[in-house]
């Protein structure tokens, strides 16, 4: 394995030398904290889209102590429409653990890494070695891609024992010198070439023993994961308006979808929107309008958002049982972080000022 290790390295690094990334925003001056920010937006979101959020994270939090000094409401703002909200919670909670347990600076071996709040061992690797040098091997999605079509490996990645045999192959390939630059490398050969639709097996440097490609299966590996079909859950959102001109929105729970974001009061599909307002906000509502309903997939189920228009007559003394509600006026909206659905749905119907930052894609 030594030799083919070497030979498959040398390959990779050549194609690399010539054709790989290496102007990103995160590769220049590469340190450790701004390299774990990159791979933390990353995961599971393409380059285009996190290149605006990285560059303006970095403007507002150039270092671990900036990050941790911030409110964690700012830290959602400056996310939302990136998805996967417990990446920036994570990103927060492991700051002030830096700034707390190492002094605001960030640990250098992998055990340390792998212990902050949303770091599993590839992300911990990829930081390590693209900032640092060291050699560790990293598994994400294009370099799962790389390897299962390069050796044929069969099941689904997800599965344990895949999963094993594709980190036991990375660990024999990755080479000792230019670690950072190899594991890069397997990234953007999986992200240009070794894609998942339409791969450009002519280019890869890799295509003269690649298994799948010799058995015109390339297109067959890796394996999905079996199908199966996504529970609907639906709800109705309240827009809800006060004799004032304002609307009321309501934090999310810190955990769970959207988590840590400003969204919109929901209701059960079977509760009259009226009955929720005066259980929550002890008076009565005028239904305006049903709004059409409008749907959104997350990786483990499909929900169903129907909107409905609202408006108080009278504005209550008390907004409701807890502090999670907050009524605010048409053009404070825009400094709040939204979900994505959610910013789309205010702005087609012009609560949210179109000026506003628009995020590009939204996920769990």
């Amino acid at each position: 394995m030594a030799g083919d290790g070497a030979d498959f390295a040398r390959r990779v690094l050549a194609w690399f030398d010539h054709h790989g990334r290496r102007d990103l925003p995160w590769q220049r001056d590469p340190s450790p904290y701004r390299v774990w920010v990159s791979e933390i937006m990353l995961q599971q979101t393409q380059v285009t889209t996190v290149i605006p959020y990285f560059e303006r994270f970095m403007s507002r939090y150039p270092t671990i102590g900036a990050l941790a000094r911030a409110e964690v409401d700012e830290v959602m703002a400056l996310w939302a429409g990136l998805g996967y909200y417990a990446r920036a919670r994570n990103l927060h909670r492991a700051a002030r653990l830096l700034e707390d347990r190492h002094g605001g600076r960030f640990p250098l071996t992998l055990a340390e890494v792998q212990a902050l709040p949303g770091v599993g061992r590839s992300t911990a690797g990829a930081i390590l070695s693209l900032a640092g040098g060291q050699r560790h091997p990293i598994l994400d999605g294009n370099v799962k891609r790389v390897l299962s079509r390069h050796r044929l490996i069969d099941g689904w990645p997800g599965q344990a024992a895949v999963l094993a045999r594709l980190w036991a192959l990375a660990e024999a390939l990755t080479p000792s010198e230019r670690a950072g630059a190899y594991n890069q490398a397997m990234m953007d050969l999986g992200a240009t070439l070794c894609t998942r639709n339409r791969p450009g097996c002519d280019r890869c440097p890799l295509a003269a023993d690649c298994l799948a490609l010799a058995q015109g299966q390339v297109m067959a590996y890796p394996r999905p994961r079996s199908p199966r079909a996504l529970p609907r859950r639906a709800i109705q959102c309240l827009l809800l308006r006060n004799p004032r001109g304002e609307w009321l929105v309501e934090r999310r729970p810190p955990s769970g979808i959207w988590g840590g974001l400003w969204s919109l009061p929901e209701c059960a599909e079977d509760q009259h929107p009226a009955d929720w307002c005066r259980a929550h906000l002890g008076t009565d509502a005028t239904l305006v309008e049903n709004l059409p309903p409008r749907r959104h997939t997350f990786s483990h189920f499909e929900l169903e958002m129907r909107p409905v228009r609202l408006l108080l007559l009278v504005h209550p003394e008390n907004v409701a049982e807890d502090d999670r509600h907050v009524w605010w006026r048409p053009d404070e909206l825009s400094g709040l972080g939204f979900p994505a659905p959610v910013t789309r749905l205010l702005r087609d119907l012009g609560i949210l000022e179109t000026g506003a930052h628009q995020p590009r894609q939204d996920a769990p």
